[in-house]
Formats: C-alpha cells, structure tokens, sequence
C-alpha cells in the first residue's frame, strides 16, 4: 500500500474540499488491488520541494518632479510718476484782461470762443480763439485779441493787438511746425513835466510793429539709430514807426542721440543775426549788426535717481569769442519726493530793442548794442509733500558781464529811457515758491525772490531793478459753474538817477486783483475783473504812474 502524504492540510480550505480528500482516499486501495504486488515490505515515499514561485514586480520609471530654485534678483521696475495735480502753478502778475494765450495742443469741446468786455477808463476788450484739424494729421490754431485804455493823465494811453496763428502737419515719424505772430503796440511818454514841456501826441508816440514767423520739423518717433532732432527757422522784423527797424534771423539746430537707456549726447548749434537801423536821428542814423554764433555740446548721464548734464558752450559775440559752462545736476531721494540740484551754466542775453522794449516800452533808441554775458553757480531743493503741496527753493550767485540798466534820460526831459551799461555785477539771488492743488477745483501758490546786487564797476546804484518781488495768485471753483480768482504782487523799492545825477529811491508797490467767472450753460459765460483793488498808484519806472482802481466785465461765448 503506497500513502502518498501531501502537506496540502496547510492550506485552510473549506469543508467541501476536505470532504472530497477523503473520498478519494476511500477509492486508491480498490483501485489498486488488481495490481500485482512486486514490493515485499512497505516503503513510504516523501516529496518535498524547496521551489516557491515569487511573482516579480513589475519595472516601471517612475517620474519624481523637482522644484525650481527660486529666483531671488529683485526686478528693476522704474516708474517715473509725476506729482498727481491737474492745475500747473500760475506765474501770477498783476491781473489783466488778457486771453491766455495757449500752444498748439488740441483743445477737446468747445474748441471756438469770443471774449468781449468793456470797462472803465474808456476800455474796450475783444479776445476770440479758432481751431481746425482733427489734432491726428492736422491742427491750426487761430488767436486774437485786442485792448486800449485812456488814464487820467495826460498821453496816459495804450493799446494792445495781437494776432497769432500757429499749426502742424503730423507725419508718420516727423511733425512740420509753423506760425505767424502780429503785434502792434502802441505807448506814450507821459513821463514829463506837463507845468514846463509841451508835446502832441505824435511826438511822443511809441508805436511798435512786431512781424515774426517760424518753421520747423521734429521726430515724433525716434528711430533705430536713436536720433532726436528738430531744427527750426524764426524770422522777425520789429519797428518803432519812424524811429528804428530792428530784423533778426535766429537758426536753431538741436539733435540728440541716445547710447541706451542710461547715455546720451546732445549738440545744438545756434546762428542769431540782427541788423539793427535808426530813422531820422539827429545828426546821423546809426546802423549796425549784432550777431552771435553758439556750439553746445554735452554728454547725459540719467537713471531714476539721477541726472547729469555736463556740456560746454563756445560762443562768438561779434567776433569775440567767449566759452560758457552749462554744467547742472539733480539727485532725487525719498522715492523721487524730493530733488538737490545744482549747477554753474553760463547764457548770453542778446540786448535788442526787441527785448528790451518787452521790460520797458519807454525805450529812446539806442546807437549800441552790447549782449550781457552771465555766469551762476546756484543750488537748490523741489520736492512734493503728499498728494497737493509742492515746493522750490533754490539760490545761486551770478556774474554779469554788459548789464543794460535803464535809467531816465535826465540830459534833457527825463520821459524816454536810455541804457547805462554796467561792465560788471554780481548778485546773490534767492528764490523760493510753494504751491497747493487739490484737483481742478482749488489751486493757490505763492513766490518770492530776492536779488542783492553789488561790486558794481561803472555805476553807483543798480538802477531801476527789484530788489524784492512777491507772487501769489488764487484759484477757486466755489461752486460747479463758479470760478474765483485772486492775484498780489509786490516789491520794495529802488534807486533811480534824477536830474544833476542825483540817486534816489522810489517807493515800493503793491497790485491786489481779483475776478469772478459764472458759467451760465455750456456756451455761455459772464466774468468781471476788478484790477488794483487798494488803488494804489505805484511807479514801477520813475516819472510812469500806473492806473489806479479800474474793472472790466463782459461775456464769453464757446461753440
């Protein structure tokens, strides 16, 4: 009999498997007893096997991600925001009619309007503004205005007409500039003793004619090459009726190039030539030219922290050469809140009758002309305080060189203004200004600066220049359709030359002006100015009284 063990009871099965074992077991003896028996004695037989099969596991990539390393350079981001205000600061003057006159840019809405009034002291005022284009491909602009007063005074008058139209063609990368101003102005020398001279009214007529024009092309878009340019052509010809002629051709040339974000180079090249002629001057007329030549060129370094401009200006001034520094920094800290600045710039002023005539239009004409060299070193602090108050403060020393100072003509009646040149003066000027907006509804600001000359050469006083001079004006939208306005200027007095070369100081001045502007609907608006409010008849040149208290009122008119 042959048992054949299985080790098979290991494995827990169910009772159903055991049961069919056993059966099984039952059968083999039946099964086998047909068989011959060879063997003579039993011998049981033992299977063992060592083998156990093992699944394998399966062999698979296996993706495990990585992070990033983190970049830890901080991001250079630059912003250049400007303080966030809406009114820019007023240069405030005594109060006028006058329109403001406005540039080029495209007005959006009314673009057209007509301003008359009438006031006292026999004052008519007309002031109209026109503008075509679509500011895109085209703009023209059109101004005009016109204003005459009569005083109390005998030969007190004056009158005022410009004429002034300005436009410019855009082109893809380029915009052709042009314009065309018209001034005549018309002045008497009332300056006199009326008890000892007498005079009509033609012979002491300061009549100018200012006929000027200009044309020009700058880039819009700078190129690869990273070149800025924008030459420009000023013609005029400027008249005391038959008294002098006074033309000037002015050639300007600016090109700039930029070596990256940080560098750039700048060169400008100048040609101003002025011929200069008199009309029935005893004994002789005198003709003669003024002409001067500059090269400016200079090296920027700038970054947001940072501006430097170091350049040099060579200069011809008749033939005579001269060099002017043009030098000047700015350092901004506290988040471009505040700025230092710095200089020591150099400029010539060229004294035309032209220019001067824009000081004083009581000028006799001249037999000389001789330009002002002036050298400043300065330095100074701006900066804003929170989102309405801005600030300036600068001072600086400054050396002139020719300085025209106007004196009365006391060889004979002391009406007209003749030039006594200083050879050279320093002086130590200090200015300083504040301001507060707050949107487009309040604005107010105020300036004062003063100006200490001395080491005078070749005169004794500096005649007839400021030494203080205080600023303010006021802007106030009260309500939606009303606008307030206020303006004050002072200065303390100075010296003038009286008659025997006698030196004497006048007294200081004051002007307090005011206006309202009630905007009826949007084509329609009512204002009044009320000028020299104290009535107070100061003499900014000796012998020339100013208006006392006068007001004007009118309409305004915008389609």
């Amino acid at each position: 009999m042959i048992n054949i063990q299985f080790s098979i009871f290991k494995n827990r099965k169910s009772n159903i498997a055991v049961g069919f074992l056993l059966i099984a077991n039952c059968l083999l003896p039946i099964a086998t007893s047909a068989q011959k028996d060879t063997l003579k004695k039993t011998s049981t037989v033992d299977i063992n096997s060592a083998y156990k099969p093992v699944l394998r596991n399966a062999v698979k990539i296996n993706f495990s991600a990585t992070h990033l390393n983190a970049d830890t350079t901080a991001p250079n981001l630059t912003y250049s925001i400007p303080a966030q205000n809406l009114f820019y600061a007023y240069q405030p003057i005594p109060l006028s009619a006058l329109a403001l006159q406005q540039d080029t840019n495209l007005y959006l809405g009314l673009r057209n309007y007509v301003k008359a009034g009438y006031g006292n002291l026999a004052t008519p005022y007309v002031s109209a503004g026109f503008s075509f284009g679509d500011g895109k491909k085209f703009l023209a602009n059109v101004y005009a205005d016109y204003i005459s007063s009569k005083g109390k005074l005998l030969y007190q008058d004056y009158s005022r007409l410009n004429l002034k139209a300005a436009g410019s063609l855009f082109l893809p990368a380029n915009e052709v500039y042009a314009g065309v101003h018209i001034k005549m102005h018309e002045n008497f020398l009332y300056g006199f003793d009326t008890a000892l001279y007498k005079y009509s009214k033609k012979d002491v007529r300061q009549q100018f004619q200012d006929f000027s024009g200009n044309i020009g092309i700058r880039n819009t878009k700078t190129g690869e090459f990273g070149i800025n340019y924008n030459p420009s052509l000023q013609v005029s010809s400027f008249t005391n009726v038959n008294k002098l002629t006074e033309t000037s051709f002015i050639l300007t040339a600016p090109v700039e190039k930029k070596f990256g974000e940080i560098f750039a180079f700048k060169l400008e090249a100048k040609a101003d030539m002025t011929s200069y002629t008199t009309k029935d001057v005893t004994p002789i007329n005198i003709k003669f030219n003024n002409n001067v030549f500059q090269v400016s060129p200079s090296l920027v370094f700038s970054t947001p922290r940072a501006s430097i401009n170091a350049g040099i200006t060579p200069t011809w001034d008749n033939g005579k050469f001269i060099w002017l520094p043009n030098v000047y920094a700015e350092a901004f800290i506290a988040e471009n809140k505040f700025a230092f600045q710095a200089g020591w710039v150099g400029r010539l002023t060229k004294n035309t009758y032209r220019n001067l005539s824009e000081v004083n239009p009581y000028l006799k004409t001249f037999t000389a002309q001789l330009n002002t060299k002036e050298i400043e070193y300065y330095g100074g602090i701006k900066g804003t305080l929170g989102k309405h108050f801005n600030f300036n403060a600068k001072a600086g020393y400054i050396t002139y060189n020719n300085l025209p100072l106007l004196i009365n003509d006391t060889a004979t009646d002391g009406k007209a203004f003749v030039i006594s040149n200083e050879t050279r003066i320093n002086n130590f000027r200090v200015h300083g200004d504040v301001s507060f907006v707050s949107k487009e509804k309040f604005t107010v600001n105020a300036g004062i600066t003063y100006n200490g000359y001395v080491g005078m050469k070749s005169n004794a006083k500096a005649w007839n220049t400021l030494p203080l001079e205080f600023t303010s004006s006021l802007r106030w939208w009260a309500f939606k359709q009303v606008l307030l306005k206020a303006d004050f200027y002072a200065f303390s007095g100075s010296f003038y030359l009286d008659k025997g070369n006698v030196a004497k100081a006048f007294k200081p001045g004051s002007d307090l002006s005011a206006g309202i502007e009630f905007k009826i609907n949007k084509t329609f608006s009512a204002w009044m100015d009320v000028n020299n409010i104290l009535n107070n008849k100061y003499q900014r040149w000796h012998n020339y009284e100013v208006y006392g208290l006068n007001l004007m009122g009118g309409v305004r008119v915008n389609f």
